[in-house]
Parts: C-alpha cells; sequence; structure tokens
C-alpha cells in the first residue's frame, strides 16, 4: 500500500515509469500539483505531500504567483518558485537540466497552459480504470490551439504494455526544432526532450 514500508508491488508498470523518467533532468509542476492551497503562502509554508525525499531528484520549477525562496529537500530535489511565467519556468528548466529531458508534472493547468502557448510537441498519457470522482479536464481550455490527438504505440526503447494501463500521445502542432518540448502526463506526470 502506498506510503507503508517495504517499497510496494513492482513489474511492468515500474518499468514504464523508470523507462519514461530516466533522462530526465528537471520538473515543471503547477502550484496545485505542489499544494499547500491557493494564495499567498503561510507563514509555515507548505513542503510538499511527500516528506523530506520527494521522488524527484532533480530541480522543480513550481509555477505561482506568490514568491518563495527555494525549498531544497533531500536526493537532489530542490523546489523553485518561478513568478514570471511558464516561458521562464521552461527557460530556467532547461538551464537546470543540463542537456536532459524537461518533465511537465502537472496538474491539468499547468498542462493547459504549455498546450496552448505550443510549447509541447508530444505528450504520453497514462490511462488508468479508476474513477476519483472529480478532476479538470485536461483538454480545456486549450485557446483554440491545434492539438491533435492520436493514440500509438510508445515509441522509445521495448515496448513494454500494462494491463492495467493505456497509452496515447498527444501532439502539438507547428513546432520549432528550437522547443522540441516532450511532455509525459502520470499521475506524476513528464516537458522538454533533448536531442538524442
Amino acid at each position: 500500500m502506498h506510503g507503508e514500508g517495504g517499497g510496494g508491488e513492482t513489474g511492468t508498470n515500474d518499468d514504464v515509469l523508470r523507462e519514461a523518467f530516466e533522462n530526465v533532468g528537471a520538473t515543471i509542476m503547477g502550484r496545485n500539483m505542489f499544494g499547500g492551497g491557493t494564495g499567498p503562502w503561510s507563514d509555515e509554508p507548505w513542503d510538499g505531500w511527500w516528506g523530506d525525499n520527494p521522488p524527484y531528484h532533480t530541480p522543480v520549477f513550481v509555477l505561482t504567483h506568490h514568491p518563495r525562496e527555494p525549498l531544497v529537500m533531500q536526493g537532489g530535489t530542490t523546489f523553485f518558485f518561478v513568478t514570471d511565467g511558464i516561458e521562464s519556468a521552461l527557460k530556467q528548466a532547461r538551464e537546470a537540466a543540463g542537456g536532459k529531458d524537461v518533465a511537465l508534472g502537472g496538474g491539468a493547468k499547468a498542462a493547459q497552459q504549455y498546450l496552448a502557448a505550443g510549447l509541447i510537441d508530444e505528450m504520453e498519457i497514462h490511462l488508468v480504470p479508476l474513477l476519483l470522482g472529480g478532476g479538470e479536464r485536461l483538454f480545456d481550455n486549450l485557446g483554440g490551439s491545434d492539438v491533435k490527438v492520436e493514440a500509438r504505440p510508445r515509441d522509445r526503447g521495448a515496448r513494454r504494455h500494462s494491463p492495467q494501463v493505456s497509452r496515447s500521445q498527444v501532439d502539438g502542432a507547428g513546432l520549432t526544432e528550437e522547443r522540441n518540448v516532450k511532455c509525459y502526463e502520470v499521475a506524476i506526470g513528464p516537458l522538454h526532450q533533448a536531442n538524442r
């Protein structure tokens, strides 16, 4: 069970996620994905959902309207709070990634902003048949951007299939070589794919 000692189940799903994140050098996420509520940070600000050692182990750039000093955690994760927009967060994340991929860690509003701005050229979506009862629609609020949805097999490494997860990929239209952005939207979903 999540959060208990012993590490939980392992298998195909672990392999798929490990492969997707093996070349990630930085992550971008929205304030809601990071957590801590809306509005200004409290006197004792939120430190995330994940305890002292978050799963990222790379720099993480949190989109927010409220400034905050960087939060250094165990395992190589430092959260940087970006108040000057999605393009600035992407620029900082690319620099921090040092030639590796930049992951978009969600949530839906952050993904919508990057899709609407044409800053994602490919997104891998892992669908799990689990009804949560609410949430945000990923493809709403795209401002008329030209997003094409196409189901296709994974193109990275060995093709692994899990009975619990299906995958679709979304291509943005008309992106330049300079942007070369890749997003894997997973529960902790991954943005910029380094040239390989």
